[in-house]
C-alpha cells in the first residue's frame, strides 16, 4: 500500500465541528440528492445511529465490500467503517470508482496487531519448523498488506460468518493452519469443529515465540491479537444476568473470549446474531455481547426483548470517529468536485489480496 497516497488527511474545517447536527443532516441530505446514484454511503453495523440513519446501505464489513463490489453507477463510496473495510471496498471496486474514509484515523486496533514484518518473521520461523505444512487465514478484519501477504503465501481470507467452512476446507490442503490477527475467532471456531485446545498454540509477535504444548501434534497456531470491544464480556455478567432471569438467551460475537462463547446459548457473526434474535420467538429475552452501537439499536426495535450482556461496555472508539461533521464534510465537499481521504490500495498489493479473497469466495 502507498502509505504516502492512503495518508494524505485533509483537515476538516472547525465550521463542520460546530454546526449543529440538523443542518449538517440537510447538508448530507442535499449532498445526496444532487450526486444521485453517484453517491452510496455504506455504514458498518457499529457505527452511531446518526450516521446509520443516513447511510444508504447497512451490513458487516464483507456485506459492505461486496455491496460496493456490485455497484456499477456510484463514482464515490463513502465507507463509513474502518480503515481495512474502506481498504477491501477499494480492492474488489473498479478503477473508475473512488472509496472514500470520512476519517482516516478510524483504524482497527486488532488490524494493527499484525504488521508484515511481523509476519514475515513469524512464517519464516514456522515454516523451519513445520517445513510446507502451514496454510495462512487472515481474517478480514485486517490490513490490505497482510492480505497480499496471505495471498502470495497460497492462503485465503475469512470472515465471522464463513470461518467453519473455510477453516474445514483448509485442512483439506494442508496439515496446519496459521490464523490471524484474532486468536479468539480461529479458537473458538476450531474447537467448535472439535479440534481440542491442547492442539492449538498462539505465536506471540512480539518474542517471535511459540507457546503452547509444542511436544503435541499442534494443528492451529493463533495469532495473538483481539478485539477490545469484545473482551469487555465476562462470566460474571453472564452470572448475573441468568441470577436476575433464569430464561434469559445469551448470544456473543465470536471474537469474545473461549470462556464467553462456551457460556453462551448460541454465537455467530454480527448479522448471525440479528437473524437469531429476530427469528426467535416473541418472548424469548436476549442479552447480547456485541457493540453497543448496534445493541442500542436492537433494543430501541424489540425493548422487552433484548438486553445489554454489559451495559458499561465501551463501543468501539475508533469507529465512532466518523460522525456526522465528518460524513457532511465528505459529502459536501464531493458535491463541489472536491475529493478527500480517498483510500487507494496499489495493483500489487490488491492483486495478491484478491487472490486471497478469490479463494475465499470459491469455497465459501
Amino acid at each position: 500500500m502507498n502509505i504516502l497516497n492512503t495518508f494524505k488527511q485533509q483537515q476538516i474545517p472547525s465550521s463542520y465541528l460546530e454546526e449543529n447536527d440538523e443542518t449538517l443532516k440537510k447538508l448530507i441530505l442535499s449532498a445526496k440528492k444532487q450526486l444521485g446514484d453517484q453517491l452510496l454511503i455504506l455504514a458498518h453495523h457499529y457505527q452511531k445511529d446518526e450516521v446509520v440513519d443516513l447511510a444508504d446501505e447497512i451490513g458487516d464489513s464483507l456485506q459492505l465490500a461486496q455491496i460496493a463490489n456490485k455497484n456499477q453507477s456510484a463514482k464515490y463510496i463513502v465507507f463509513c467503517g474502518v480503515h481495512f473495510m474502506a481498504e477491501t471496498a477499494d480492492m474488489l471496486t473498479r478503477k473508475s470508482q473512488k472509496v472514500i474514509l470520512p476519517d482516516l484515523n478510524a483504524g482497527c486496533s486488532m488490524a494493527d496487531m499484525a504488521n508484515p514484518y511481523q509476519l514475515q518473521r513469524a512464517w519464516e520461523a514456522l515454516q523451519q519448523k513445520y517445513p510446507d505444512e502451514i496454510l495462512p487465514i487472515t481474517y478480514i478484519n485486517s490490513s490490505a498488506a497482510i492480505k497480499a501477504f496471505v495471498g502470495k503465501n497460497g492462503g485465503l481470507i475469512v470472515t465471522s460468518s464463513n470461518a467453519e467452512k473455510i477453516i474445514s476446507w483448509a485442512f483439506t490442503q494442508k496439515k496446519r493452519i496459521f490464523f490471524l490477527p484474532d486468536q479468539h475467532l480461529g479458537r473458538n471456531t476450531a474447537f467448535h469443529m472439535g479440534i481440542p485446545l491442547s492442539d492449538m498454540a498462539l505465536w506471540d509477535p512480539v518474542t517471535n515465540q511459540l507457546k503452547g504444548d509444542l511436544k503435541r501434534d499442534i494443528q492451529v497456531i493463533l495469532w495473538n491479537g483481539w478485539c477490545s470491544v469484545h473482551q469487555q464480556f465476562t462470566l460474571e455478567q453472564i452470572n448475573a444476568l441468568r441470577e436476575k432471569d433464569s430464561t434469559i438467551k445469551i448470544v456473543v460475537h465470536p471474537e469474545c473470549s473461549h470462556e464467553i462463547v462456551e457460556a453462551e446459548d448460541a454465537y455467530g457473526s454480527t448479522n448471525k446474531i440479528l437473524q437469531i434474535v429476530q427469528s426467535s420467538p416473541v418472548d424469548t429475552h436476549w442479552a447480547i455481547g456485541t457493540d453497543n452501537n448496534l445493541v442500542s439499536r436492537m433494543k430501541k426495535a424489540l425493548p422487552q426483548k433484548i438486553s445489554f450482556l454489559n451495559p458499561n461496555s465501551c463501543p468501539c472508539m475508533t469507529m465512532n470517529r466518523i460522525k456526522l461533521p465528518n460524513l457532511a464534510w465528505c459529502v459536501n465537499e464531493l458535491a463541489q468536485k472536491k475529493e478527500n481521504n480517498i483510500i487507494c490500495v496499489d495493483e500489487e498489493t490488491t492483486n495478491a489480496s484478491l487472490a486471497a479473497l478469490d479463494k475465499m469466495f470459491s469455497c465459501h
